[in-house]
């Protein structure tokens, strides 16, 4: 038996879920699962078979839903049974509470009610593909899931181009490939990675530039949950001036389309910003 029941105060325990292999977890959030008043949990089908591979007894308890759809009811409950003086722990369903995942509303509701809220961290797909990309880990910008549609998603990339710090993105493994291909052509080819799998049988890193890791896709493709990190711009090398050379240059015998891709492969540069600046030479000329 790895848990020990405790005393707990009363209040919001947020506990950390693995995100893959079952004995990630902490000696801590098993304590705390066995010795809380309450469960509560964003896939409870999830948590009672962890519950079940570590031994915890439920001891009568049931565990409570709480995820995007459950709306205020299931938040009353709980803020009712902290006012209670009853200790509560949540948990999402892999990974740490709140990143790209349920409780941000409860714990906000909780502080301000003048609760305990607390936390026993655990795994991270984010932090943990951080550690196996082979990027820079000084600073960098968790983004979370990106839009759907092409559009949006290029829309939100510009706004995050000049992000100081390697970025991290979730993502559907139906999206991937035209979303790898989308970073290419809105923040140049940058190194890149796509970990997916993590701490799982199946566990795969890529890392290349974005623009082969998008044709990677195309030719072989993924399945699982998939974590995408793109290096921070850059300084470019390349004068103003040489640009606009090898942009003339390119444009004598290519179109427009073609002479940007061209130059903005040649130079690391965004596909968007070299498009825009051979489509201004050409109307000029």
């Amino acid at each position: 038996m790895n848990h020990k029941f405790v005393s707990l105060s009363p209040g919001l325990y947020f506990v950390a879920t693995p995100i893959g292999t079952a004995r990630d977890i902490t000696l801590r959030a098993l304590d705390i699962l066995a010795s809380a008043d309450v469960i509560a949990a964003e896939d409870t089908r999830s948590m009672r078979k962890l519950l079940e591979i570590h031994g915890v007894p439920l001891n009568g308890r049931a565990v409570i839903a709480y995820h995007d759809h459950s709306g205020e009811g299931a938040r009353a409950r709980l803020m009712a049974d902290l006012a209670a003086g009853k200790s509560v722990a949540y948990a999402s369903e892999a990974g740490m509470p709140m990143i790209a995942d349920p409780g941000y509303d409860l714990s906000r509701a909780a502080a301000q009610a003048g609760h305990l809220v607390t936390a026993a961290p655990g795994a991270s797909a984010a932090l943990c593909a951080l550690t196996l990309a082979g990027l820079p880990t000084d600073a960098f910008f968790f983004a979370g899931f990106l839009p759907n549609a092409s559009g949006a998603r290029r829309k939100r990339l510009e706004e995050l181009a000049n992000v100081p710090g390697t970025l991290v993105f979730y993502e559907s493994p139906k999206r991937v490939a035209a979303s790898l291909a989308d970073m290419a052509a809105v923040l140049g080819n940058r190194d890149g990675a796509m970990c997916r799998e993590l701490t799982k049988k199946f566990e795969e890193v890529r890392r290349a530039p974005l623009s082969d890791l998008a044709e990677g896709m195309i030719e072989s493709p993924v399945k699982g949950e998939i974590v995408i990190l793109i290096d921070r711009q850059r300084a470019s090398a390349s004068s103003a001036a040489d640009l606009e050379a090898d942009l003339r240059a390119a444009l004598k015998d290519n179109s427009v389309k073609d002479a940007a891709a061209i130059v903005a492969e040649a130079h690391g540069e965004p596909r968007r910003k070299i498009y825009q600046q051979a489509l201004q030479i050409a109307r000029e000329d």
